[in-house]
């Protein structure tokens, strides 16, 4: 598809219902469009990879896609969505716009292969545990295959147990592939597996974003939520929905400091 301009990827952390998803969807557009942002929506339809046996996981594939189709033909935007399982691959493409790669699987070659036969376009999200130069590794399993349509996402990095730290260092290392980077802000202050369950602290999501912006990404991520303490996933480092418009004016005058530099 290929992506121009500042990117901002955003939704809520898995699907949750219909109505609310298409409720978010529809306030994200509204606040890109009159910022004259690409807007891509991201929602998950299934989270394989959560702490705990008993924490909800989403609609699954079936009723995932559905709902990320409503959004598409009713809203207007492109849509991303995490894909664990090879095998969900061909029935995912019939519906998302992005295939993301998660990053815990951003090393899995048949995972990134068979993503990038598709010929959609591949956020692939580098590992927590994966040096930043490391990437073009990842990179070339899936030009390889035939797909140079590649968005790369920083999310953090470990640092010790249950911290994460970012290195803006990597946003340069990364663009060296010659593919777009995008910042993830909300889930670089995580605070993964502890007590069961992912937490983390959003307080830090603004300063982080405006000084990533400033730095030169070429996108933004974040996890949004109308009631982020009530989010059944990735509550404590999501952004209530009411503060983007805030947060991306602060990001996008931060950026054009970096343009002007």
């Amino acid at each position: 598809m290929g992506y121009t301009g500042f990117i901002y990827i955003a939704g809520p952390c898995v699907i949750e219902s219909e109505e609310l998803t298409l409720e978010i969807a529809r306030n994200l557009k509204e606040v890109t469009q009159s910022l004259g942002l690409q807007l891509i929506f991201k929602a998950s339809y299934d989270k394989a990879n959560r702490t705990s046996i008993s924490s909800y996981r989403g609609p699954g594939i079936d009723e995932g896609l559905r709902i990320l189709q409503s959004v598409k033909d009713e809203v207007g935007v492109p849509v991303l969505s995490d894909v664990h399982d090879v095998h969900d691959i061909e029935k995912a493409a019939k519906v998302l716009d992005v295939i993301q790669i998660p990053a815990f699987l951003s090393r899995q070659t048949d995972l990134l292969v068979e993503a990038a036969k598709t010929g959609k376009t591949v956020n692939i999200k580098k590992a927590q545990f994966m040096a930043p130069e490391d990437i073009q590794y990842a990179v070339g399993k899936v030009v390889d295959s035939g797909n140079n349509d590649i968005l790369l996402t920083e999310r953090g990095t470990m640092f010790g147990y249950n911290n994460l730290v970012v290195d803006f260092r990597s946003f340069t290392v990364m663009r060296a592939t010659g593919f777009p980077v995008i910042f993830d802000a909300t889930h670089s202050v995580q605070t993964p597996s502890k007590g069961g369950k992912s937490s983390g602290d959003r307080k830090y999501v603004p300063s982080l974003a405006r000084a990533a912006a400033a730095y030169g990404i070429d996108g933004l991520f974040t996890e949004v939520h109308p009631d982020p303490d009530q989010a059944l996933c990735d509550g404590p480092n999501s952004l209530r929905l009411d503060s983007v418009p805030e947060l991306l004016r602060g990001v996008l005058a931060a950026r054009e400091t970096n343009l002007g530099s």
